[in-house]
């Protein structure tokens, strides 16, 4: 309505009073007129002016009816006086008996488009054609009914709160709209309730905030929840619309776990000739955490008052790395026995005590004879292989030799707790390592190898060292569907429109990245019901290619999808769509009656066959 509109209807309120309350209405220029008049003579009857009440018309209603009437005091039945109505949707949607002044409608209201109507109203004497009344203004209000179901804005809900939160803590807020009228009844009222997601959490019906109802939620036992908040109208009550939105809400880590270790005890052997800087060995600590509430350091305990070792904190994998730190010597000290401590770097007293924060554990080293021993030409030998390796093919080699005078022969195996499905092989005289089994990347990315080399003489002492085989990928997994999608079309879906959003994955893990092609088979013959747009983001489109599906004329739509990756070679795979037709409600969302309707739709000769299956079978009982 623009300012013109506003003021004249301000004006309208001040100048005619009975418009709200239904009372006679006399506008001051008619007073003093007529009391002009009456002074001139005692002839002159004085009239009150225009008698009507507010009118009201109830919205989605087509039926005609009248809806109220317009009349001059002047009337005296005697149809001399004639109304005519004009203004908007006068003669169209509003009429009027020009003999009686009964206003009546004639077609259906939506008090969403307009919510009343403003007209003139004029009365005339038919043998003079002059004014009996001045022409005045009145308003139509439509009246709503609750024919809007409320909607969620702003989707999709996200939010994250710290595990172990207190009870009460807010998690987000989700809001609905409802068009209907708020200050009319009840049909725009809003209620939130919880229908998935209790009894961790709670909604309040009014504002939509929802708040944890389940005090020490753990993220290590349940990172992300789906929470489903259901929206009614008319304050919940029976006959009402709904609607339901899904909040996914993820529990952020927290420090309330401390460094846990596996073993009371960690047993490793050291040459005495591994000079300074040498690793002896890892041992880790579990912390469930993750991140920097993971992250960790370690200290050594002497228990024999020496410092021949030290430990360092691996950045990555947050192992200890025990490393030589002085020189040893087998025929002064054989063995060492040291207190390991594992403390975490962030500490949260919130969740656990100071002390819970740590832990310990015994390592074990023995100094071997510098004599006896096979020493290896590096500490550690770190490989990369292809996963598409032929069996046999060589991944590396490694070389120890025996440094005692007598130079002894040396012998290589792989230890099998390192390799407990043979996946490698070693050549026992030359140390060169074969592939002896599959690869396959995707089961098992690297292989962490103990090498052993003995010497094949005198007291066949030995040594080992680490291997780390890298598999590195190729391109051996088709692409497939992110997820079993379940598409459907409605009944009144307009050509060009979206059906399904849908994505792919891949097992591979290509350096630049996957990048997803999707298409439909080739053919000679265009689809003529949808088409796929490749959105060259690892996406694609399922559009309808044409208005108007029915249940009648089909149930469901076959549409084939082809998926190319940018390996090499480029994989491909071909998944078809299974597409129902659907009878969707106004908000385009397909109810389950939709899906119940496509049961009517079997043949005539399926249903004469369940028919006889079921004769045969009371007849058998009969017969039993």
């Amino acid at each position: 309505m623009d300012n013109c509109s506003v003021l004249h209807l301000l004006l309208m309120i001040f100048i005619m009073p009975g418009w709200l309350g239904g009372d006679l209405i006399i506008s001051r220029k008619q007073q003093e007129i007529r009391s002009s008049k009456a002074s001139r003579g005692s002839h002159l009857r004085v009239r009150r002016g225009w008698i009507w009440s507010q009118i009201f018309v109830e919205e989605e209603d087509p039926t005609p009816r009248k809806i109220g009437q317009l009349k001059s005091d002047y009337d005296t039945g005697d149809f001399t006086t004639k109304y005519i109505l004009s203004g908007e949707g006068a003669g169209e949607i509003f009429i009027i008996d020009e003999y009686t002044g009964d206003l009546h409608s004639l077609q259906s209201l939506d008090r969403e488009l307009k919510p009343f109507y403003i007209l003139q109203a004029q009365a005339i004497n038919r043998r003079s054609k002059q004014p009996v009344e001045p022409e005045s203004e009145f308003i139509i209000k439509v009246q709503d009914i609750n024919d809007n179901a409320p909607e969620f804005i702003n989707e999709p809900y996200i939010s994250s709160i710290p595990e172990m939160c207190p009870t009460g803590t807010t998690v987000i807020q989700v809001t609905a709209t409802d068009a209907d009228d708020p200050l009319f009844g009840n049909n725009a009222k809003l209620i939130y309730s919880i229908l998935q997601g209790e009894p961790y959490f709670s909604v309040e019906p009014k504002t939509g905030i929802i708040v944890t109802s389940w005090s020490n939620m753990d993220r290590e036992a349940r990172e992300v929840y789906l929470v489903v908040v259901q929206v009614k109208d008319m304050l919940g009550l029976n006959g009402g619309y709904s609607a339901t939105t899904t909040v996914t809400i993820s529990l952020m880590d927290v420090n309330d776990n401390g460094p846990t270790f596996q073993h009371n005890l960690y047993t490793f052997a050291i040459s005495e000739s591994a000079p300074a800087g040498t690793t002896v060995g890892r041992i880790m600590a579990d912390d469930s955490d993750v991140g920097l509430n993971a992250k960790m350091n370690y200290s050594l305990e002497d228990l024999e008052e020496s410092s021949t070792f030290t430990i360092q904190t691996d950045p990555d994998t947050q192992e200890g790395i025990v490393i030589l730190d002085q020189p040893l010597d087998f025929e002064s000290k054989r063995r060492y026995v040291i207190a390991v401590e594992a403390i975490n770097e962030n500490i949260d007293t919130r969740f656990l005590s100071a002390y819970e924060f740590q832990d310990r554990t015994t390592l074990k080293i023995t100094v071997t004879n510098v004599d006896e021993p096979p020493i290896f030409s590096e500490t550690s030998y770190s490989w990369k292989v292809l996963e598409s390796a032929q069996i046999g093919t060589q991944v590396g080699t490694i070389y120890a030799r025996d440094t005692d005078t007598t130079n002894n022969p040396i012998r290589y195996s792989i230890s099998k707790s390192s390799d407990t499905r043979q996946i490698f092989r070693i050549d026992p005289s030359n140390g060169t390592v074969y592939v002896a089994n599959r690869l396959d990347r995707e089961t098992a990315a690297w292989y962490n190898l103990t090498v052993n080399a003995r010497e094949i003489r005198d007291d066949q002492l030995s040594s080992s060292v680490s291997v780390l085989i890298s598999v590195l990928d190729v391109n051996d997994n088709v692409p497939t569907l992110s997820q079993d999608y379940q598409p459907y079309v409605c009944e009144d879906t307009q050509a060009g429109e979206l059906i399904e959003l849908i994505s792919a994955t891949d097992a591979d893990d290509p350096v630049d990245g996957h990048h997803f092609y999707f298409s439909m088979i080739p053919d000679k013959h265009i689809n003529p019901n949808f088409t796929i747009r490749d959105n060259q983001d690892n996406t694609a489109s399922i559009l309808a290619r044409r208005s108007t599906f029915t249940q009648h004329d089909r149930t469901h739509y076959y549409l084939p999808v082809v998926i190319r990756d940018s390996g090499s070679p480029i994989l491909s795979s071909t998944t078809t769509l299974t597409i129902r037709v659907c009878v969707c409600q106004p908000t385009g969302h397909c109810p389950s009656a939709g899906v119940e309707a496509q049961a009517l739709a079997l043949d005539l000769n399926m249903q004469i066959l369940l028919g006889l299956c079921v004769c045969l079978i009371t007849l058998a009982e009969l017969l039993c």
